[in-house]
């Protein structure tokens, strides 16, 4: 079968299609036939040496499509179902493996394409807003990159549970797209001070929470946006990983919150992964969540896809289609 391998670490032209051997399912995995796969930066991450991976190996967790076998011991799932899946073992490609018990049953009317630009931004967006820092009726939170794939999806959530949001982006079209999801206000933070703006938002006192998924470029002032006893979610490094932070930082601001989340630990349990995919692809199902996906890329253009992404020329979800 095709896929994209990563023989050494770099650019994104070390994405290179190839054949590989079609895996086998084991013990408690079953194979999915992929139909779209997710591109996030946690692969750019990958791809670069700033998270781990043994090379070679083929990237991707993220993907949509059916099951093509079932491994030993396997009843949860059946060839011909339906599914999606955060956890895939190298989803760039036409077919990956996959724990049985990490797969999500895609609902009918919702599409592959709709699974796999769901799944992990719209989770991320679920666990921020609900979990992380529970957003009420009263609540003002500031979310950078609201353009992007999670941001458009956590503006949304954030409006579905009350709260008030103040968004950054950093060109008119972006900023208008957050609008439309939901921002309250939005603000271009390359020419305008973020602090500032959202301070006079909230009559001074500044925000609930951050989320903060660019990381070096926004964090260390997002902290000043922050009300007293607010918490700092940074949940990505678009920008770089933000510096090193004395905690007596924290309490000089406010006796502020600091908090590095990742999906991984808010789907640990099998209950927890159903209950929030299918509050995520319930809302897809029935239009309340509405997900933006302008950005398909072939397979074997996955490089293109990493360029498109680093380079914040997307909006939304970014697929790869084998």
């Amino acid at each position: 079968m095709r896929a994209i391998r990563v023989h050494a670490l770099g650019a994104a032209e070390v994405l290179r299609p190839g054949d590989v051997p079609l895996p086998e399912p084991q013990e408690g995995e079953a194979r999915v036939r992929v139909e779209a796969a997710g591109v996030n930066f946690i692969e750019v991450y990958q791809r670069l040496g700033l998270y781990k991976m043994p090379v070679p190996f083929t990237p991707g967790g993220e993907c949509a499509g059916t099951v093509a076998a079932v491994g030993p011991g396997v009843s949860s799932v059946v060839p011909g179902d339906r599914v999606a899946t955060v956890n895939a073992s190298g989803s760039y490609a036409e077919e990956a493996i996959v724990k049985a018990d990490r797969l999500v049953p895609l609902p009918a009317g919702v599409t592959a394409r709709q699974g796999a630009a769901a799944m992990l931004q719209g989770m991320t967006a679920h666990y921020l807003a609900t979990s992380t820092y529970p957003l009420q009726p009263g609540d003002t939170c500031l979310v950078h990159a609201a353009a992007g794939g999670v941001g458009l999806l956590l503006c949304q959530l954030a409006k579905k549970r009350g709260a008030r949001v103040v968004g950054t982006a950093s060109t008119p079209e972006k900023r208008a797209l957050a609008k439309a999801a939901g921002a309250d206000l939005v603000v271009d933070y390359t020419k305008e001070d973020f602090v500032a703006a959202a301070r006079e938002f909230t009559g001074g006192r500044g925000v609930s929470v951050v989320y903060d998924s660019v990381g070096k470029s926004t964090f260390e002032k997002g902290l000043d946006a922050l009300a007293p006893r607010g918490m700092m979610a940074l949940f990505g490094q678009s920008s770089g990983p933000a510096g090193p932070l004395d905690p007596q930082v924290l309490n000089q601001k406010g006796s502020l919150f600091l908090t590095r989340p990742t999906i991984f630990h808010y789907v640990a349990s099998h209950a927890e992964l159903l209950a929030r995919a299918g509050d995520v692809l319930s809302w897809v199902k029935d239009g309340s969540l509405k997900l933006r996906m302008e950005h398909d890329f072939p397979l074997a253009k996955a490089a293109d896809a990493h360029r498109a992404l680093e380079g914040r020329k997307t909006t939304g979800k970014v697929l790869l289609i084998p």
